[in-house]
């Protein structure tokens, strides 16, 4: 996932040096600006569409269930893409640097897989995972050259779990809060500003939801002690209309 992240954020960055360079050696043919104001505005707002793929990182305890000697191991063996949909609210605090608020709901899964070590089964499980988000963001921007200003941004996010199914193998807590980091560029249309952005989103806390009264008595409780923390991550791909 980290390689994935680092490889389009590579793309991302020279994409943007070739246009900043692009843009200078043509800096003699000045292009119609369009909506020439509409940064100077104190209030913004939008909203957004997007992909986004949900990730686990897990340490796993070693547990060996004393009843059968059976040591399962987890991870996640694909990643699903999922959608994710949201308004936005931006306040302008100077010519390059805003505060943004883009409450939102993103829908997706992660597939994971146990592994038993000795006999080499393996189980898997589809956890679904609805959320509602809550970032609030310091978005960066370089000077607007033509119809173009790249910008990047750092936020928080609480995040609240919407769906919680019981009886599944591994769960996870209702309330998250993740660390987030992207990049985007605002274009600016002749009607409406489009805004394309990634970010990477990391959780900060342990979601891994160990008390498992639905499960007492349940021979999928070795899954959940086989498990000492979970922390989830995002990848967000969004297109911002403005």
């Amino acid at each position: 996932m980290k390689r994935v992240f680092f490889i389009l954020l590579v793309l991302f960055c020279a994409n943007m040096l070739c246009e900043g360079l692009r843009q200078s050696a043509s800096a003699q043919e000045q292009r119609l600006m369009h909506k020439p104001y509409i940064d100077n505005r104190r209030l913004h707002w939008g909203f957004y569409l997007g992909m986004n793929m949900q990730t686990a990182k897990f340490e796993n305890t070693g547990y060996i269930d004393p009843e059968t000697g059976e040591q399962w191991f987890t991870d996640q063996d694909r990643f699903d893409p999922g959608f994710s949909v949201g308004v936005l609210g931006a306040l302008r605090l100077n010519k390059y640097m805003e505060l943004r608020f883009s409450p939102g709901i993103s829908f997706g899964q992660k597939h994971l897989k146990f592994h038993e070590q000795k006999s080499g089964r393996d189980t898997t499980q589809n956890m679904r995972c609805n959320y509602l988000t809550l970032p609030i963001e310091l978005k960066v921007a370089a000077p607007r050259c033509n119809n173009f200003r790249p910008y990047a941004l750092i936020g928080v996010s609480p995040i609240m779990k919407l769906n919680d199914p019981i009886n599944q193998p591994l769960r996870d807590k209702r309330f998250d809060c993740m660390i987030e980091l992207g990049l985007g560029c605002d274009i600016y249309l002749r009607y409406f500003k489009l805004i394309p952005e990634i970010k990477f989103c990391l959780s900060i806390l342990d979601v891994l939801n160990s008390t498992r009264d639905d499960l007492e008595d349940n021979p999928m409780i070795k899954f959940t002690k086989s498990v000492d923390k979970m922390k989830a991550q995002m990848f967000v791909f969004s297109l911002y209309f403005e």
